[in-house]
């Protein structure tokens, strides 16, 4: 049988579960214009996805809910399994792995041992009182096999809110010392990048994915957030933004107000406040938290849990209505 490209192969795939060549094109030229490469960009975002050396990723959990993980695990272009089997090589993630025990350990020191490097992604806020006894993998303290795997990555990904920030686990009062990957791990020198949001939007890790893999390391903000994804802020691009300024506010989540479209401000959204790009690149191509009726919590955003709750309730001194 004649060999076929990679490419082919995607598309054959592809289109064994509906999606044709033109529809993945399509995809890689809308990910080329999130990244804010334009769509001209699309070829070679087509070759990161199916060029035939795939990186290799070891993926991390620590104190989190793996809600990152199965977000990722919905992302429909591409699909999970086309991402782990055509664009990178998923060499050792505890939560969808076959292996166990020994194996799993195994698996972990092979992927660390790769002659070419590997990615490292981190899910999760990493506890670090009283050494990290308060989170354990496989005898090992989430702080040292972090600071261990990470220190020796040719680059870090941390995957969502928890690990970009500490996320719940760092909410007061705090009592396992959790934080962010950056900030638990810099006496190694790890400086991830931040794939902020609770959880985030899957697009924005395949993109910075692709990022690392076509051009390098993004340029990042102040949070380490990848700024294609995280220089507005959710209202800037709001579709009820009109009615902020206007003075429209809906009264309930329940009122005709509210299913207008009006404003949910006074309903406790925190998107002026907030960096990220859900209105602009919905989740799975399908919606975003606004667009579902519920306010912005500025889940992307450090502390969230503490500075924004009760997430239903405005900030009182908030941005001027008129």
């Amino acid at each position: 049988m004649q060999d076929i490209s990679r490419f082919e192969q995607m598309r054959l795939l592809g289109e064994g579960r509906g999606t044709s060549r033109r529809e993945f094109m399509q995809y890689c030229s809308a990910l080329a214009v999130l990244m804010g490469m334009g769509p001209a960009f699309a070829p070679q975002v087509a070759h990161a996805l199916t060029k035939k050396k795939r990186p290799s990723v070891i993926y991390l959990h620590c104190a989190e809910c793996t809600g990152c993980t199965e977000a990722l695990l919905r992302n429909v272009g591409p699909f999970f399994d086309e991402l782990i089997m055509e664009t990178i090589s998923l060499d050792y993630c505890e939560t969808v792995m076959a292996a166990a025990g020994d194996a799993s350990h195994d698996a972990l020191l092979k992927a660390m041992n790769n002659p070419e490097g590997y990615i490292c992604v981190i899910e999760g806020g990493i506890p670090t009182k009283h050494g990290g006894e308060f989170g354990k993998v496989g005898g090992q303290t989430m702080l040292q096999l972090c600071s261990e795997v990470a220190s020796k990555a040719m680059a870090t990904i941390a995957m969502g809110s928890c690990a970009s920030f500490g996320g719940v686990q760092a909410a007061a009062p705090n009592p396992s010392g959790a934080k962010g990957t950056n900030e638990a791990l810099a006496h190694v020198g790890v400086k991830a990048i931040n794939i902020a949001g609770c959880p985030p939007n899957p697009a924005n890790f395949v993109g910075t994915v692709v990022h690392l893999l076509t051009k390098g390391m993004p340029k990042l903000d102040q949070w380490s957030r990848p700024l294609m994804f995280f220089a507005q802020t959710v209202h800037d691009k709001c579709p009820r933004q009109k009615h902020f300024n206007k003075g429209e506010f809906a009264p309930s989540f329940t009122s005709k107000e509210a299913k207008q479209g009006w404003c949910l401000y006074k309903l406790g959204c925190k998107g002026p406040y907030t960096y990220n790009n859900c209105p602009t690149q919905l989740f799975n191509q399908v919606t975003w938290p606004v667009q579902s009726g519920s306010p912005c919590i500025g889940c992307s955003e450090p502390g969230f849990w503490d500075q924004y709750s009760p997430f239903f309730s405005a900030i009182e001194d908030g941005p001027d209505e008129k």
